[in-house]
């Protein structure tokens, strides 16, 4: 059976899986304010011990980088993730799952091949274009303040 191109996307379309964003929003926004207010939690608990606000601000990452980590190695990052969608890409905790997540599923192949190959799979793209986009905006902001 032969079909053309409009006949194709009829039937990717009606075999696509529809979206329930009046769902996943909400999940979104509260699962992301969840991680979110963790990490306030502990930036308020690090300050209340007397550290500087650039020092609990280190060791709250540290600490958020730390159980996202841990929760992605036991399995149960993804299992939020599922039911967060992009709520749990707040930065540090869903780069630390975009960092683990690799390693963990290659493993089985060894330090070099499978751990030390795959750990940046996912991260690495965004450490790439994240450095080039930083090194384009600072060659910007020098020039026009070479400028003015």
């Amino acid at each position: 059976m032969k079909l053309s191109n409009s006949q194709y996307h009829e039937l990717a379309d009606e075999a696509a899986a529809r979206s329930k964003a009046y769902l996943n929003i909400p999940k979104a926004f509260l699962i992301g304010g969840l991680i979110c207010l963790a990490g306030q939690g502990l930036l308020e608990m690090f300050k209340a011990t007397g550290l500087s606000s650039d020092e609990s601000g280190a060791y709250t990452s540290i600490t958020l980088v730390l159980f996202s980590a841990i929760l992605t190695a036991v399995g149960l990052y993804p299992k939020v993730a599922k039911h967060g969608g992009a709520g749990t890409l707040v930065p540090i905790t869903g780069f630390a799952n975009a960092v683990v997540s690799p390693a963990i599923e290659f493993r089985t192949e060894g330090w070099v091949l499978g751990v030390g190959t795959k750990i940046f799979a996912i991260a690495g793209p965004v450490i790439l274009y994240g450095t080039a986009a930083s090194v384009l905006y600072g060659l910007i902001y020098w020039a026009v303040n070479m400028i003015i």
